[in-house]
């Protein structure tokens, strides 16, 4: 069995978490430039096994669309061209942000630490792969 991997994709920033391969823990994994972040995902796919990535889908508090969708639809057409073989499911990410930056404080982060949009990225993208393996338990 592959990994599974989370995809939060921004307009300048991507974070990244993936689960261990028995697909029990997920973990942080990167920050990446988003104009590499395909690249990034190629080799990690080539060295790591994963059967399905998860991709965020910004959405505003009434459930339509945000302007972000517009970066993150052809991002999710082009991840399916490279990658043809393995599924791309979707994930409200609303709020995820927002949690991460709480997670962070409730760790005991130092302010300074948590000013690391980066680190912000990843653990949205932890939280994001979290919701998804809650609620599909069953499937995987």
């Amino acid at each position: 069995m592959g990994r599974i991997m989370a995809i939060d994709y921004g307009a300048r920033r991507t974070g990244l978490a993936v689960t261990d391969p028995e697909r029990i823990i997920a973990t942080a994994l990167a920050t990446v430039e988003t104009p590499r972040v395909m690249q990034y995902i190629k080799d990690y796919c080539a060295r790591e096994a994963v059967d399905l990535f998860v991709v965020g889908e910004a959405r505003h508090l009434d459930g339509t669309p945000s302007e972000s969708m517009q970066l993150i639809e052809p991002f999710v057409a082009a991840l399916r061209a490279a990658f043809p073989d393995r599924e791309v499911a979707r994930i409200d990410e609303r709020f995820t942000s927002k949690m991460a930056f709480q997670s962070m404080i409730d760790s005991g982060l130092r302010k300074k630490d948590r000013r690391d949009k980066g680190m912000i990225d990843r653990v949205a993208a932890t939280i994001m792969l979290q919701d998804y393996m809650r609620s599909n338990k069953q499937a995987l």
